[in-house]
């Protein structure tokens, strides 16, 4: 999800002095450049690196601590970025100045766009996302069946769920009737959610981001809107990235589906969940972490 050279300096901003950094769990496990280094090692070495379960938690760790800068690592889809765009407005209301986010949120449609666009795709349909579909609804993914002829079903995260959306993207694909259908209809509606968009356009404005497989794509990420830069983590600390390193993991051709994780030169034996080189084997849910954990021994 993210590079490693902006990894790196999110290290970098990590061991500066009245920093306190907080995002969520996984966030502090993902690796930059150098092997074995990222936020975990880094808070071991003394920075103040603290995990939250939402945005509002470090809005309490700012006020808590007025003398330090507290930078929120805005990370996600449109799934988390509602919270993220609330809680700058809170930090707005509260007048808490030594609150900043650094946003590396990302959206969805333009990255799909991008993957159907790259040689050699090869993919038969969609199983879309269902947490991101309860802010977009099923209006965001209408552009799959309608403009690229591609199945999509929105699915849920039960099992239940899964297998009844891989049975109706099959029999799609079976019928030669490409649409997009709701399996997950308890949480998804066609207008999704209104108020949580809202909140989003109100904050953030779509710009070019980095992509691991697909490199640069215009208007994939979130920046922070003008009338927010004192909350923009970026402009407060002149951040700037350092040079892209070359790496020989292969998590961009992984989650573009054009490798497999054992095809991985590092898989299984320098990169392993419990000592992770690329995002992809990070979080429990990464393909290579999931391919791991069931693959036969």
């Amino acid at each position: 999800m993210t590079p490693a050279e902006l990894i790196d300096a999110v290290l970098a901003l990590s061991m500066e002095k009245n920093v306190i950094l907080a995002s969520y769990g996984d966030m502090i496990r993902v690796p930059g450049s150098i092997p074995g280094d990222s936020l975990q090692r880094r808070r071991a070495l003394g920075a103040d690196v603290r995990v939250c379960y939402s945005p509002m938690d470090a809005l309490d760790i700012a006020e808590a601590n007025p003398t330090k800068e507290v930078v929120f690592l805005g990370v996600g889809f449109e799934t988390t970025a509602p919270g993220t765009a609330a809680a700058v407005l809170s930090a707005r209301e509260r007048g808490l100045r030594n609150f900043s986010v650094w946003s590396m949120l990302k959206t969805v449609e333009p990255a799909l766009r991008s993957l159907m666009g790259t040689e050699g795709f090869n993919v038969q349909g969609f199983l879309c996302p269902g947490h991101v579909a309860t802010i977009l609804g099923v209006e965001g993914f209408r552009f799959l069946p309608e403009e690229y002829r591609m199945p999509a079903v929105i699915a849920g995260f039960e099992r239940e769920d899964i297998l009844l959306a891989i049975y109706k993207l099959l029999k799609q694909i079976a019928e030669g009737r490409p649409r997009i259908e709701n399996e997950y209809p308890r949480a998804v509606r066609a207008e999704g959610n209104p108020l949580a968009r809202k909140i989003m356009a109100q904050c953030f404005i779509p710009r070019k981001d980095l992509w691991r497989g697909l490199g640069a794509i215009p208007g994939s990420g979130l920046g922070l809107r003008d009338a927010f830069r004192d909350f923009d983590a970026e402009k407060k600390f002149g951040v700037t990235l350092p040079a892209p390193a070359k790496s020989a993991c292969r998590c961009g051709e992984v989650i573009t589906g054009r490798l497999d994780p054992a095809g991985c030169p590092l898989f299984g034996t320098r990169c392993t969940p419990e000592d992770p080189v690329g995002p992809c084997m990070v979080s429990s849910e990464g393909a290579c972490a999931a391919w791991y954990k069931y693959s036969d021994p």
